[in-house]
């Protein structure tokens, strides 16, 4: 019975791989909390971590939760379908944790047989510099900054007055 429980399992084990966001004002102790518990997550459904890796702090595509930064970090492990779900499950559960997302990989993968490199497996602590205010950003907002020629000029207050002469003109020749 053992053997077909082994077989079942060598069939249904497929590689992952999850990105989740952390918040870009997390400190380390907080990275290390969320890295700790996807590790405890994987062993304890019977799956394998494969590689982490720390990407560090970068720009999001658009603004998450209020966050316009976010530390990546992304993970590849083995395992079978209900370790995505528990994983999901604790990610969705810790409050440094913005967005996450799960891509299956490969299907039937032997978990035996997958080779893992110690040094990428190491769950390393996430030391972070502190985040520097964008003090251009709002310079820039409030138009304070030349940023030269090619870029787009906002419409100055002269060329809406002679837009709306043109429309009075226009409007008093039809009245007439």
């Amino acid at each position: 019975m053992a053997i077909a429980t082994g077989a079942a399992q060598k069939l249904h084990a497929r590689e992952y791989e999850t990105i989740y966001i952390l918040r870009s004002d997390v400190d380390a102790d907080a990275a290390d909390k969320v890295q700790h518990r996807v590790a405890e997550v994987v062993e304890r459904e019977h799956g394998k971590l494969v590689k982490v890796e720390a990407w560090g702090r970068r720009k999001l595509a658009y603004p998450v939760a209020k966050q316009r930064k976010g530390v990546y970090v992304y993970i590849k492990y083995v395992g079978a379908g209900g370790l995505v779900t528990e994983l999901e499950r604790n990610l969705k559960l810790q409050d440094a944790v913005v967005k996450y997302q799960t891509v299956t990989t490969r299907d039937n993968v032997d978990v035996g047989a997958v080779a893992i490199d110690p040094d990428e497996v190491k769950l390393g602590r996430l030391e972070l510099p502190p985040e520097e205010d964008e003090k251009e950003s709002r310079e820039r907002a409030l138009g304070l900054v030349d940023l030269g020629p090619d870029a787009p000029r906002p419409k100055h207050r002269e060329e809406e007055e002679e837009f709306e002469d043109v429309e009075a003109e226009e409007k008093k020749e039809e009245d007439v």
